[in-house]
């Protein structure tokens, strides 16, 4: 698999087997999100929605950026679907059919789509890099999409993050934490666009933009930049125990601020890539 060597100080062997689930606090998430739902904004724009399409959310998580898109086709029907029933409960919860009536959710392996109605848009965003088999969802989207219809991703792509993760290997590495993180698993899976070169067209996709985009995250503090990794680095959070993961964070947090000191204001900056994909079924 192309994304295996991606973060070679994980012990694999086999990886689609190895992947665990994360346990998400969708409250929690959902308060602190904002990069995300501003990367979702971007990508919803480029859209240019009539207003009547039908569109499944792949990863949806809680829901926020789906009930967007629901608006946007007020004559249409958006699908919202995710691995992790914390996050499908808060966003059936916070977004209930009775006020959004064209807006539905439901637990969903992204490996393993399936619908009988077909859409006009696959749309994901800053979720695709938690699936390890990225051909199997390509495989998905391909099947419940109509001829001439949209797949529209942005996910964590080769590089991601690179600089959070330099900090994170040292510490792990550590007497006191070390025995935590034996044999764990790939966490992310980050690919770069010759990979999905390959894969779009064997699903039947042509491929209208596939590029790596560096982003720069501006954390107005050192607590906010903690509470990202509190938030979403849950492979890593969730191997200690629960009494232990506030003191990791901040031993992480320390370790990236040596090195990425904070500016004058107290924000403290991140260099993230997101891998984007608009491809057209054909």
């Amino acid at each position: 698999m192309a994304g295996q060597k991606r973060l070679g100080w994980f012990n694999l062997k086999s990886p689609r087997r190895q992947v665990s689930a994360a346990v998400w606090n969708a409250a929690d998430y959902a308060a602190n999100s904002t990069v995300q739902q501003s990367w979702a904004r971007e990508l919803i724009a480029r859209l240019q929605l009539r207003g009547d399409e039908h569109i499944l959310d792949i990863g949806c998580g809680d829901g926020k950026v789906t009930a967007e898109l629901a608006r946007a086709v007020p004559h249409g029907l958006v699908v919202g679907v995710d691995a992790s029933a914390e996050m499908i409960t808060f966003a059936q919860k916070v977004f209930p059919a009775s006020e959004i009536t064209n807006l539905k959710f439901q637990i969903a392996d992204a490996r393993k789509i399936y619908f009988k109605s077909q859409f006009d848009v696959v749309f994901s965003n800053a979720a695709l890099h938690w699936v390890d088999d990225h051909e199997a969802i390509l495989h998905g989207a391909s099947a419940v999409l109509k001829s001439g219809g949209r797949l529209v991703v942005s996910c964590g792509g080769k590089g991601n993050a690179h600089d959070v993760f330099l900090a994170l290997r040292p510490e792990m590495r550590l007497k006191r934490w070390r025995e935590f993180f034996r044999k764990m698993p790939l966490p992310y899976f980050f690919y770069a666009p010759s990979d999905y070169e390959k894969w779009l067209p064997k699903f039947g996709f042509k491929i209208n933009t596939l590029k790596l985009v560096p982003k720069e995250v501006i954390y107005v503090s050192a607590k906010s930049f903690a509470i990202w990794l509190r938030t979403t680095w849950l492979p890593f959070t969730q191997r200690l125990p629960e009494n232990l993961r506030e003191e990791f964070i901040a031993a992480v947090t320390k370790r990236y601020l040596v090195k990425h000191p904070p500016a004058a204001d107290g924000q403290v900056h991140v260099r993230m890539v997101r891998l984007e994909i608009e491809a057209v079924k054909s």
